[in-house]
């Protein structure tokens, strides 16, 4: 053999090895091989972004797999609401975190979800540049202060401040960013504020740059922000996986509720494999201090609910009043109620 053969069927060989390892190493086979599947056995599809009010869903995909049932569902990491929103509407997820005034919104469009649970409490603040001008809310007139979407209580938080300080809605600039994006934002001196959950808050604090101006829950008691909301097609067809699903959230909450041990495990494995965050930075938004977010109780409330809808009819992002009745099904929040947190330790590799 030539020694130019030689060398093409070598480079040839690494291609190939090297094409099977990322493969192996970087491709979800589960994904893949579960649009093969038939319909009644696939695994559902649930969107999530980084932040801490979605944190149950990584939690419930790790602690599963060490399960007599296993993987539960398929997770699937987006940075924004936007392409959660078009992912949900064409199918290509059938459950999904996202921001409650933009479920109620997208119910108002004819989009057939419901909510089914919450994510968690509490989580979300606005936060200012640490050497910066901002020190009380009334001199965040004339600011510009990010939030992830127009459809979002962060942005209501907002609202909720200004009536507060006699603010009228001009007196704020609010702009639109994804998540991730804030807290670089903010020490780049491109925004004055942000409004946004955890962790991005406590990233802004661990890095000297950013400080907290107010947590949500000084205007807004019970505050809550991301839920689960799940496709109708899914609820009509397949009800028993839908409350698999909200059983392992809300089991999930219950654990990551239970103790300090339990949140700063979930901030090492969620960090590491899900986020793609430090676990320092989850560590610090999940325990300083302990109830900056909370992840029980998390079942709808009518209550809560209408608050939000008549905010979004007030700051025009809702143009006709929907009952709680049209996009909340409790049924399966209820049934939930019944369960109880996950027993795992780290280590033990089994979990009931």
């Amino acid at each position: 053999m030539s020694l130019r053969n030689k060398l093409l069927y070598s480079a040839l060989a690494w291609i190939v090895v090297t094409t099977a390892l990322h493969a192996w190493l970087n491709v979800n086979w589960g994904a893949v091989l579960n649009n093969y599947r038939p319909l009644a056995k696939r695994k559902i599809t649930v969107a999530y972004i980084p932040v801490t009010c979605q944190l149950t869903c990584p939690v419930t995909d790790y602690i599963s797999k060490f399960s007599q049932n296993g993987e539960l569902f398929l997770p699937r990491m987006f940075q924004g609401f936007p392409e959660i929103k078009e992912a949900l509407i064409s199918n290509k997820v059938q459950a999904a975190f996202i921001v409650a005034p933009m479920a109620i919104a997208l119910k108002a469009q004819g989009v057939p979800i419901k909510v089914v649970y919450l994510g968690h409490r509490y989580g979300s603040a606005v936060v200012v540049r640490k050497d910066g001008p901002i020190h009380t809310f009334a001199d965040m007139r004339g600011r510009t202060v990010a939030i992830p979407s127009r459809f979002s209580d962060e942005r209501l938080i907002l609202f909720r401040a200004m009536k507060v300080w006699h603010m009228k809605p001009g007196d704020i600039k609010m702009v639109e960013m994804a998540p991730p994006d804030v807290s670089g934002a903010l020490a780049a001196g491109a925004i004055d504020a942000f409004s946004m959950g955890e962790p991005f808050p406590s990233q802004a604090e661990m890095a000297g740059y950013g400080r907290i101006l107010f947590q949500a829950r000084e205007y807004w008691p019970d505050y809550m922000s991301c839920i689960l909301v799940v496709r109708q097609d899914l609820i009509d067809n397949r009800p028993d996986v839908v409350q698999v699903l909200v059983d392992g959230i809300a089991r999930s909450g219950l654990w990551l509720d239970k103790g300090k041990p339990q949140r700063e495990n979930a901030a090492d494995f969620v960090g590491r494999f899900y986020y793609n965050q430090k676990p320092a930075l989850l560590r610090w938004a999940l325990t300083k201090p302990m109830d900056r977010v909370m992840y029980s109780p998390l079942a709808p409330r009518r209550a809560d609910f209408d608050m939000v809808r008549d905010l979004m009819i007030e700051t025009v992002v809702l143009e006709k009043r929907i009952s709680f009745d049209e996009y909340a099904d409790t049924r399966f929040s209820d049934r939930a109620s019944i369960q109880t947190a996950w027993k795992y330790e780290p280590g033990t590799g089994r979990a009931q």
